[in-house]
């Protein structure tokens, strides 16, 4: 997952260079009075969004399987230790009840 973010904040940092470049160089319009940084801010977040949609999609799945492979292994976990407290519980009714019986 790590690498995907890292990943992602790349393409996000390579379009801000490039749009910055481009409103400097007036190839894009400027942001009026003093919100040209929030233009150059939004206008790359905007163009890197489906950039990183289709360039990232390998990264992507592959980190949804191991995301998913370790909630599996954390429910296997609970339910192996679930199964555990059941039987203890039990075997310690068993013999509240058989000491009762006696």
């Amino acid at each position: 997952m790590l690498r995907y973010t890292l990943m992602r904040l790349g393409i996000f940092a390579g379009c801000l260079v490039v749009v910055w470049g481009a409103v400097y160089s007036g190839i894009f319009p400027r942001g009026f009075g003093d919100s040209n940084g929030l233009w150059v801010l939004l206008l790359s977040l905007v163009l890197s969004a489906p950039i990183s949609w289709v360039v990232l999609r390998k990264e992507r799945d592959r980190a949804s399987v191991q995301i998913v492979n370790k909630v599996d292994r954390v429910k296997a976990n609970l339910e192996a230790n679930r199964s555990q407290e059941d039987g203890a519980d039990d075997r310690s009714r068993a013999q509240g009840g058989a000491a009762a019986s006696s």
